[in-house]
């Protein structure tokens, strides 16, 4: 599959980052999209609306899909809670796709956004998907993330097989656009003159991935979603770490960046891309062709010229 157009998808986690420039995307190229989250925000709604994305209220901790359509051809879910309690974060992030699924068990294919935070921390290794999962994004805080989208993964892969329905389960390394994600984060952090968190075992490594490249592979990872369900590394094309690229930012910028070595901090998370290419092909985006044009969308007035 080349292209996605003139199908009926569902996309859930509108308010995330991720889900909204991606449904946003799939919409301008003459898709029926439906966005499903909460909707707590009126502002937030009429962002959505205003994109051409049919807002439909949904709720996967409460099971409540009255709104939802059980006939869309494909499902696409990037819902995530950030919860302090295993309860919720397992009610939303495991038992909810499985629920979804469920109930759009006639789609074609569903595609279960994961992450590479499912991987046991192993200094600077690149990550297979047949390496040992476990909780890299517990020093960081985040004490449910990582175990929840496991136990997403196990649901999603029970539910392709009890409904037979094809699921492609990609584990997405740093997603990030011209106007958002954790790399900008950085940017706004080391031009307020702040100090960027880095893990103490240097350096901290990963392959972020442009949402160029996130919107351009969804045919393809919907193509090959199968009964059992695929699972693949979704990241860029070059592994780069946090301190280079926040050092890039800083030739770009003129500015110096300060970082604080912690071990409360995300490890370490190398990617290896090689089944992904071997299945959908390669991301295009390099990091430096992303990170430039990230700040010069919204800083343009302080990017050095190239050379």
């Amino acid at each position: 599959m080349s292209e996605l157009t003139g199908k009926r998808i569902l996309i859930t986690g509108l308010t995330g980052s991720v889900g909204f420039p991606i449904a946003k995307r799939l919409a301008a190229a003459g898709n029926e999209v439906f966005g499903g989250a909460r909707f707590s925000s009126a502002k937030r709604r009429a962002r959505v609306e205003e994109a051409g994305i049919n807002c439909v209220q949904l709720d996967l901790i409460e099971a409540d899909f009255s709104e939802v359509p059980d006939d869309v051809d494909y499902v696409v879910n990037f819902a995530v809670l950030h919860a302090p309690d295993f309860d919720t974060a397992l009610a939303a992030n495991a038992e909810g796709i499985g629920l979804l699924m469920a109930h759009c068990r006639k789609a074609k294919a569903v595609l279960h956004c994961s992450s590479t935070g499912v991987y046991e921390a192993d200094d600077h290794r690149s990550f297979k998907e047949t390496d040992p999962l476990g909780d890299n994004h517990r020093p960081a805080g985040l004490t449910t993330y990582s175990i929840s989208k496991i136990a997403a993964e196990a649901v999603a892969r029970h539910a392709a097989r009890l409904w037979n329905l094809p699921t492609i389960i990609p584990r997405l390394n740093v997603p990030y656009g011209d106007t958002w994600g954790w790399p900008k984060m950085h940017v706004d952090m080391m031009l307020a003159g702040a100090e960027i968190p880095v893990h103490a075992d240097a350096p901290s490594l990963y392959n972020p991935i442009h949402e160029d490249d996130i919107f351009g592979l969804i045919p393809a990872l919907l193509g090959a979603a199968s009964v059992p369900a695929t699972i693949v590394n979704w990241a860029g094309p070059d592994t780069v770490s946090v301190e280079d690229w926040c050092a890039y930012v800083g030739a770009m910028t003129g500015t110096e960046p300060r970082f604080a070595p912690t071990p409360a901090a995300i490890p370490s998370v190398a990617i290896d891309t090689t089944r992904m290419r071997e299945l959908v092909g390669p991301a295009q985006v390099g990091w430096k062709e992303g990170f430039r044009r990230m700040v010069e969308a919204s800083y343009p007035d302080l990017v050095k010229p190239k050379g």
